[in-house]
Parts: C-alpha cells; structure tokens; sequence
C-alpha cells in the first residue's frame, strides 16, 4: 500500500489504506491494540510522507512543494537539494513538519 513506485492518487491511496485498516482493527479487537496502532500509524504516515516527496522529483519542484506547505523559502530551498535520502527527510527536517497529520488526513 504505500510502495512508493506504485502510481495511484493519494487519495485512493489513502482511502485504500483506511480501508485495509479497519479490517485489521475490526480483526484484532478484542486484542490490546493502542499501542501497536500507534506505532503502525506513526509508520504509515512517515511511509506517506516519502511517497510525497519521492512525487516531487526536481529540487524545483520539492521547494515549491515546501512552500506550498508553509515552509520559509529558504529552509525550502535548502531541503530541495538534500538528495535522495527520503527516510532522513521526512523524519529529522522541516519537511517532516510541514507535512503534518491534518494534511495528510
């Protein structure tokens, strides 16, 4: 659900995933489930945040991104050429910040 390579909308991604969870959830009920749900969470939301910024190939188009998502234009444009080191981005800089739980809800 959340490779990267796998082109689908975010939104259909998204309602997939919703989807694949509530079976989990409806599943393990009656298990104690917050925490693990927690965790599975934080790890989806991370996994969503690297296929937005994979989207975003160009440095370009990653500062553009970076404003749009609120971020100042020089933070943004120095997070444009990090690279290709996805899980370091989306977790330790402002990227992470920007894309926040309400935008990707």
């Amino acid at each position: 659900m959340c490779k990267r390579n796998w082109s689908i909308s975010m939104s259909d991604r998204i309602s997939r995933l919703n989807l694949v969870i509530r079976e989990w959830i409806n599943y393990f009920c009656l298990s104690d489930m917050k925490s693990k749900m927690e965790k599975i969470d934080e790890h989806l939301r991370r996994m969503l945040r690297v296929v937005i910024w994979k989207l975003w190939k160009k440095p370009k188009k990653r500062t553009w991104g970076g404003r749009k998502l609120g971020v100042s234009d020089d933070l943004a444009q120095r997070a444009s050429v990090c690279g290709n080191r996805y899980q370091w981005m989306v977790t330790r800089t402002c990227i992470a910040r920007a894309i926040s739980k309400k935008s990707l809800s």
